[in-house]
């Protein structure tokens, strides 16, 4: 279903008001979940009057900005069913939004989950709820309806749409709901959305990931690549900037590779040459590229664009060629410097940041030092280092020649030190200059300061008071403390 036009919080408003709950929910979407809103609002009403308050509701995310969107997604349809959002886990409808990158993270799950539990005991009308990555891992739902009988409901990745419908189903029964679906092809547009900042926004531009590195459990958790309408992308952009929003950042698991299912492909240099002509907008982010894809046409659009900020996250995962092999990278170490050349050449004042894995199986101690090798080269201005996390349902899990984890330490030890040293002395070539900044928020440890983003993605914390949220501004960067600066506004 091709949708033409995008729908504002309030506009959804008027529909959902307008459903008529004598006749049967529509079939067509998002229709059909509009009118879910509705009989969940007059369930959540009931309810509600029974008790005397208003029902709370309560989403921890955990993962990635992906999740951090799908769960603006299920606040603003929450509130459309008449919850209340709180900031605890005391509330009537709680919802963790999971994920599975690393095995501990399922295990943090499981352990909140007790936690839950002994809440539900003395609120035993609370409803619990289970959503993202790891619930489409099979043995996942196993253990929880064998082992945590009390959770209401169970949804995965790719029918988040459906949350309204899947509420009335949980509100209406004793039993645990369960709705997982294995893959799909369906992109649902027009669902109401609670953005956490007025002023800048993640905008999902495909979903699921064609990639399978060997180490990573995303492509079978999120499902194959699929990429949204560009038309539906630029007219939700169209609509966020009218709501205020000046900066957004495009998501994907590989946004390099945007466009290639589309009935009509488009690439995402393309994509982000129509994203440019958006009036009020001024600033464009984006993540995650993966090398293999990052072509010379994306190049040049960011080095000529006015609003695609000075940053890329450019993933290394290892800097020694045979472990990229085993990885599935497809690129070499000899490619991914070359590529990086590129980039410096053209824009020579973004700033790079990284992903790095250390003990990745069977890498050996010159593996690690091409890694470094390609660090200093390269000279990121920070870098998320990883220690090598076996994850089952993957390929790299089941090699042989996994590190021991004192030698794993020593390496991540050493490779961290040499990340920290070459990113303090990037973050601070900027001292001196007055640059544009982004306020986003008062800062927490000193009310008297604010804190902004520069387009590099660097944090900068100067005086100023909470009218400049969400305002762009000129500071002078007067000093480099690590990885900020403290600042003085201009002007």
């Amino acid at each position: 279903m091709e949708n033409t036009t995008l729908l504002f919080n309030d506009e959804i408003e008027k529909i959902i008001d307008a459903m008529d709950l004598s006749q049967e929910a529509p079939v067509e979407e998002p229709q059909r979940q509009y009118w879910f809103m509705k009989k969940a609002r007059q369930l959540v009403k009931e309810q509600s009057e029974k008790l005397g308050r208003p029902l709370t509701a309560n989403i921890t995310t955990f993962g990635c900005q992906m999740n951090a969107r799908d769960s603006e997604k299920l606040v603003g349809i929450l509130e459309r069913m008449g919850y209340v959002e709180v900031s605890d886990e005391n509330a009537d409808f709680v919802i963790y939004n999971t994920c599975t990158v690393r095995e501990n993270a399922n295990l943090r799950v499981y352990g909140r989950l007790g936690y839950l539990h002994s809440l539900k005991k003395k609120n035993p009308h609370m409803m619990i709820g289970l959503c993202g990555c790891m619930m489409q891992e099979p043995q996942v739902v196993e253990k929880l309806k064998k082992s945590y009988s009390f959770v209401n409901l169970i949804f995965g990745t790719h029918n988040i749409y459906k949350f309204a419908e899947l509420v009335v189903s949980s509100l209406l029964s004793n039993r645990m709901i369960i709705d997982i679906w294995k893959d799909t092809d369906k992109i649902v547009e027009d669902l109401p959305v609670e953005r956490k900042y007025p002023f800048k926004s993640g905008v999902n531009i495909m979903f699921g990931c064609n990639n399978f590195c060997s180490y990573c459990i995303v492509p079978y958790v999120r499902g194959r690549e699929r990429s949204r309408n560009p038309k539906d992308i630029i007219r939700e952009i169209e609509r966020l900037v009218k709501d205020g929003v000046v900066e957004v950042m495009l998501l994907g698991q590989n946004v390099n590779s945007y466009g290639k299912n589309l009935e009509e492909p488009m690439t995402f240099a393309q994509l982000l040459t129509e994203i440019e002509k958006i009036e009020g907008l001024k600033r464009i982010r984006f993540m995650t590229s993966h090398p293999k894809d990052l072509s010379d046409e994306l190049i040049e659009v960011m080095k000529n664009s006015k609003k695609i900020c000075k940053h890329l996250h450019l993933p290394l995962q290892s800097g020694s060629s045979d472990i990229l092999q085993k990885m599935n990278r497809r690129y070499d170490k000899e490619k991914y410097l070359n590529l990086v050349e590129k980039i410096r050449t053209a824009i020579p004042d973004i700033s790079l940041t990284t992903d790095i894995i250390v003990g990745f199986p069977g890498e050996t101690e010159e593996d690690f030092l091409e890694t470094v090798d390609v660090v200093k080269k390269v000279r990121y201005d920070s870098a998320f280092t990883f220690i090598y996390s076996k994850r089952t349902g993957t390929p790299a899990a089941v090699m042989e020649n996994q590190i021991p984890e004192d030698v794993v330490k020593d390496r991540f030890n050493r490779l961290l030190e040499t990340v920290q040293t070459i990113g303090r002395e990037m973050s601070a070539r900027d001292t001196g200059k007055v640059m544009e900044v982004l306020v986003e928020e008062q800062n927490s440890q000193d009310k008297h300061l604010m804190t902004g983003r520069l387009s590099n993605n660097l944090l900068v914390h100067f005086e100023g008071d909470t009218s400049l949220i969400g305002q762009l501004c000129q500071v002078r960067l007067d000093e480099c403390r690590g990885f900020y600066y403290m600042g003085t506004k201009v002007g």
